[in-house]
């Protein structure tokens, strides 16, 4: 949930089904626990999805919380092009994309690929150690 502006913010109020008469000013800090209160007892009575439901369409801007392993698949996100598949590797897509200079990504490094060199132009790491060499 960002409704950060009033009209939003009246938005999110609506979607959940409370009287902003019932709540305290949406600024005034000193109510935020209990307005904090209020929005998780509210969220709490029905699952992600039936809460983007109620939100889909309106300006409260309200989004659900997905895993790293549905977050690829979410339409908004797909259609964004906001992650890709490279080597059998799901991983975001760079960012910022420009129309003009459009992104590459790179092949996906495998798990110590580069230990030795990165321990090796660490401060503190004797080439032969990062190399893995015994004495």
């Amino acid at each position: 949930m960002g409704a950060l502006e009033p009209q939003f913010y009246q938005a999110f109020v609506e979607g959940l089904g409370l009287d902003p008469d019932d709540l305290p000013a949406q600024m005034d800090r000193t109510g935020w626990d209990r307005m904090r209160e209020e929005f998780a007892a509210r969220f709490a009575t029905r699952t992600r999805d039936e809460w983007e439901a109620v939100f889909a369409g309106t300006d409260a801007c309200v989004v659900g919380v997905y895993s790293s392993g549905e977050a690829p698949e979410h339409p908004h996100l797909a259609a964004r092009g906001t992650f890709i598949r490279q080597d059998g590797v799901t991983q975001p897509a760079a960012a910022p994309r420009f129309s003009l200079t459009p992104s590459q990504a790179g092949r996906v490094p495998g798990p110590g690929e580069h230990t030795s060199e990165m321990l090796g132009a660490s401060e503190g790491y004797a080439a032969d150690v990062a190399r893995g060499e015994d004495d």
